[in-house]
Formats: C-alpha cells, sequence, structure tokens
C-alpha cells in the first residue's frame, strides 16, 4: 500500500488499516506518510478538477485525493461535500492591519460551519476503512458539531464529550440535532480527552479529535485549496488562530509537501496567533520552544480555549519548517477584529479573529513587513456563537469594550422617530 503511518519522533512505521493514535515505541505522534513514487502529480491534474459535479471530486478535499488518501476506494469516502470555500481579497481590513494585500479564507463556509468538515470527512472515512460504528471526541463545540453530522451521514453512533459551561450554544445545538450521543461533563477540553481516548480504549470506539492523523489529512486541503485559489503562488504568509494545534500542524504538513513535489515554488511563512489566556504554544516559543507547561485556559474564542494542545509537538515543526512565528493576542483585540470582519460582510466566530488581529500585531512588532501578501484562516461560522456578537456590540462582555459596536436601535411605532433615527444614523462606509 502506497500510505503508512510513521512516528515523527522514532520514525517507526505502522500499518495504515489498524487502529493507533501514537506510537507505540515512544508515544510520539504519528504522521500519514503517502508513497508518490508512481503517481503522478501536478498542477494541471488538480486545476482539471475544479468545478467537477462527480465525486469524489466535487469535494475541496477529495479534489486531492493523491495527496490526502491517495489508495481509498471511493466508496468508502464519506463526504458531505465539504471544501471548496472563498478566498476573499479584503483591501480595507489590509489597511487597518497595515499590510499590503490581505486574503481571508473562509472556512465557515463548510457545512457545518467550520474547517472541522475538512478533518472529519478524513477520519470518519478512515473510520470506515477500519469497520468501526462508533467515533467519539472531545470538543469545545466545533469539532463535536462535525463528528455528529458525519457520523449520521455514514450511519455510525457519534459520541462527543463536552465541557459544563463555556460552549457556545450554536454548537450544542448542531451535536444535539444531528443525533449524536452527548455527555456534558464538569471537566474542561483538556480533561475531556484525556477522558475520552480512556473510554474509547475500554470500549473500542474510533477517536476523531486531532490526535487522529488522518484528520489533519483533511485539515492540510485548507492549503492546497488556497494555493490552488492563488494560481499556485505561495503568499508571504499565512496566519491562522492556535487551539489544539491541528491546523497549523496540518498546514505546516501540507505547505512542505507540495513544496517537495513541485506545486509551489517557496514555502509561506506561518503564523500561530493564540488567545492570550490559553497561549501555551507562544509562552513556549519566546523560549524557542525549551520550556512548555499546560495552562488552565480562558479567553472568549471558546473553540481555542485549550490549554494542552495535542498537536504541540507538530505546530512546533510547522513553526521550525516555515521560518513561522508565534503570538498573542487579547480578547479584547480578538473581539475588535471579528468585529471589522463581520462589518465587511464576511463574518466569522471568535476563534477566527485571531487571524486579522494577530496580522496587525505582528505588522505593528515589524514581523510582517508592509509590503507582504498575508492569508488568514477564517476558521468558523459568525453564528457559531451568537451571544459573544450580541454582548460585544451591546457592550455587555465582561473586560470588553465595543470599539466597534453596531448599537441597536429602540423606537416606539411612530413613523416620525422612525424617521428622525434613519435621518441621523449614517451608515458607515
Amino acid at each position: 500500500m502506497p500510505s503508512k503511518l510513521q512516528c515523527m519522533d522514532c520514525k517507526t512505521d505502522y500499518a495504515i488499516d489498524e487502529v493507533r493514535y501514537v506510537c507505540d515505541e515512544c508515544g510520539g505522534l504519528l504522521d500519514v506518510i503517502h508513497d508518490w513514487t508512481d503517481i503522478t502529480i501536478t498542477r494541471e491534474l488538480f486545476d482539471k478538477r475544479l468545478g467537477s459535479l462527480q465525486p469524489p471530486y466535487n469535494s475541496g478535499v477529495w479534489r486531492y485525493k493523491e495527496l490526502v488518501y491517495p489508495d481509498i476506494d471511493d466508496s468508502l469516502i464519506v463526504s458531505k461535500p465539504e471544501g471548496n470555500t472563498n478566498l476573499y481579497p479584503m483591501p480595507r481590513l489590509a489597511s487597518w492591519a497595515g499590510v499590503d494585500t490581505l486574503y481571508l479564507k473562509h472556512e465557515g463556509e463548510n457545512p457545518t460551519g467550520s474547517f472541522k468538515d475538512r478533518g472529519m470527512t478524513g477520519g470518519v472515512t478512515q473510520a470506515r476503512v477500519l469497520g468501526m460504528d462508533r467515533v467519539a471526541c472531545a470538543s469545545t463545540g466545533n469539532t463535536s458539531a462535525s463528528l455528529a453530522s458525519y457520523a449520521a451521514l455514514a450511519g455510525m453512533e457519534g459520541i462527543i464529550f463536552l465541557q459544563n459551561k463555556a460552549i457556545a450554544l450554536g454548537k450544542l445545538a448542531q451535536g444535539l440535532a444531528y443525533g449524536a450521543t452527548c455527555l456534558r461533563i464538569d471537566a474542561d477540553f483538556d480533561r475531556n480527552l484525556e477522558l475520552v481516548r480512556e473510554a474509547s480504549e475500554k470500549l473500542g470506539i474510533y477517536v476523531l479529535n486531532s490526535v487522529n492523523p488522518f484528520r489533519l489529512e483533511g485539515q492540510k486541503s485548507i492549503m492546497i485549496e488556497a494555493l490552488q485559489q492563488l494560481s499556485w503562488q505561495a503568499p508571504d504568509w499565512i496566519v491562522c488562530p492556535g487551539g489544539n494545534l491541528g491546523n497549523s500542524s496540518a498546514f505546516g504538513k501540507g505547505l512542505k509537501e507540495m513544496y517537495d513535489l513541485g506545486l509551489i515554488d517557496k514555502l509561506p511563512r506561518v503564523a500561530i496567533i493564540q488567545a492570550e489566556g490559553a497561549s501555551p504554544l507562544y509562552e513556549s516559543y519566546l523560549s524557542d520552544f525549551q520550556d512548555y507547561e499546560a495552562q488552565k485556559a480562558h479567553t472568549i474564542a471558546t473553540a481555542i480555549k485549550i490549554g494542552n494542545p495535542v498537536n504541540y509537538q507538530k505546530a512546533v515543526r510547522t513553526v521550525r519548517w516555515t521560518n513561522g512565528v508565534v503570538e498573542s493576542v487579547t480578547d479584547q483585540q480578538i473581539m475588535d477584529a471579528k468585529a471589522l470582519i463581520d462589518r465587511a460582510g464576511i463574518g466569522c466566530e471568535p476563534a477566527s479573529a485571531c487571524s486579522l488581529a494577530g496580522t496587525r500585531k505582528l505588522v505593528e512588532k515589524g514581523i510582517i513587513e508592509p509590503g507582504s501578501t498575508v492569508v488568514g484562516i477564517l476558521t468558523g461560522h459568525v453564528l457559531k456563537d451568537p451571544d459573544a456578537t450580541i454582548g460585544y456590540h451591546s457592550n455587555m462582555l465582561e473586560d470588553i469594550t465595543g470599539q466597534y459596536a453596531n448599537r441597536l436601535l429602540q423606537v416606539g411605532d411612530d413613523i416620525d422617530a422612525i424617521v428622525e433615527i434613519l435621518d441621523k444614523e449614517k451608515v458607515p462606509v
């Protein structure tokens, strides 16, 4: 078979058709490694599939099947289809951030409203390959929504471990709606991840958190698709939020593979942006990754409210491979950036706005040069966390001021009063 599992640390190889998440020899994280010796991979191959109406190539993940899972039988693929998300040129936001060119790739346009669908199509497909009928995850919300949907599509039972508070209702509602078994546990995400792995080992359930390397194979298609949308011309920077660090890990792997295969001529630098209250990777970066300490996470950006990210080592690898950087931003900076992204007509959940807030901060620090071309990743849909949005615009969020608030105007059943308000309220350009 042209694919295998390989430990990123000790390089021990394992068969792809067995349940495994980490290395038996050293406990290291596993990569899916493909042998492309006898496979022709070109830009033209993928360009020819653009706009296809036929599965699996109508998916923005499986269009790149040779890079994601070349030997998979098409009949085993579980797809909605996902991907095919837009890359928006944002000149006004570029000006605010301080760069010449800014694109936002909106992964909130996936079927369940977040980038998780790209990983879940890979993970649930592998569950089907392995003959599993139950899949599980711990989640801050987006993973649970995606797992529930894809498990239902595949005829499997989805099982979700959720923290007992601080979960956005838009995400909880999705897990319930898609019929998953939902366990709300009095523990944070990091503890729930430990519990789901223990329970799954005892009960023979397949774990679909991002410790699962097939999840990351799907998520690397974000980079492949973004580069294809840029006519295979690599930008100077990729800027993305960092929580459990699955995306940044997948991005590094995907970018390096594209470079090694000659699909792109240079490696973009990757900037991973964490919330200040959940920033173990950033704190470690300050010591050149010599020191690492887990945190008790707290941030309004619930999607990245993770204090002990499972993909830490792979994210470090991405930073080293791409000469990248790690930065942190405050909840105030996150919500201000979100308000501007929303006002631009794009919209995103709070964690996504780290990409814009982080770009601005890195420009101010002289790390990103003003003449750079930047691709920022938006990870989730604006309706994922409506409470945060309404709270910001109503100035009801603790320790956050709605600097770009869009006030909700109250008026009675009086046409003269309505006309008076509308005559005074000018729509900002």
